[in-house]
């Protein structure tokens, strides 16, 4: 038997990289699975679900089951419909893994502010959206799980990456509170 049968998680950013290999792994070990991607390009341009369906329809081809979803962690409305969506498809919510991430590195004096908080709204901001959307559901339950990715940027820097750190040490605090 899977070790996560009966479980559903949400793995934010889940379309590519670490994300997709998370959503897989949860889908072959039983887990229901909610995929989230926006889709968005490498420089944050356009949306298309296709490719979270696409991890979708691998999880279901090897047996497990799992929806796709386009919502971006950045919004607050985007994060609620996502948990929605796990419960009103599943009947719960066990697991979100805050994995949805992007990069706008630069020099810090040449850091536009638009760089700055496109980088805290995904990373920090949507790891507190996506997490506090499943808190009471969690709390009803009695029981939940959270992961958030970090990243050494968070814990002792990284030259070009002062949004990134600046966020990743944010989600740490974010884990320990």
């Amino acid at each position: 038997m899977a070790r996560l049968t009966g479980k559903v998680a949400i793995v934010t950013g889940s379309s590519s990289g670490i994300g997709k290999a998370i959503a897989l792994r949860y889908g072959a070990e039983g887990a229901k699975v909610v995929v989230n991607d926006l889709g968005a390009s490498l420089q944050g341009e356009g949306r298309d679900t296709a490719r979270a369906q696409a991890v979708v329809d691998e999880i279901v081809a090897g047996g497990g089951q799992a929806t796709a979803n386009g919502d971006s962690v950045a919004d607050w409305d985007g994060a609620n419909r996502m948990v929605t969506q796990a419960v009103d498809t599943y009947g719960r919510i066990d697991a979100v893994i805050n994995n949805a991430g992007i990069l706008r590195d630069r020099f810090f004096f040449n850091m536009s502010p638009e760089e700055w908080r496109a980088v805290i709204d995904v990373h920090l901001n949507g790891a507190f959206y996506v997490s506090r959307a499943a808190a009471p559901h969690f709390k009803e339950q009695q029981g939940g799980s959270y992961i958030h990715m970090g990243s050494t940027s968070g814990l002792v820097g990284n030259f070009g990456q002062a949004n990134c750190a600046a966020a990743k040490l944010g989600i740490s605090a974010l884990a320990k509170s």
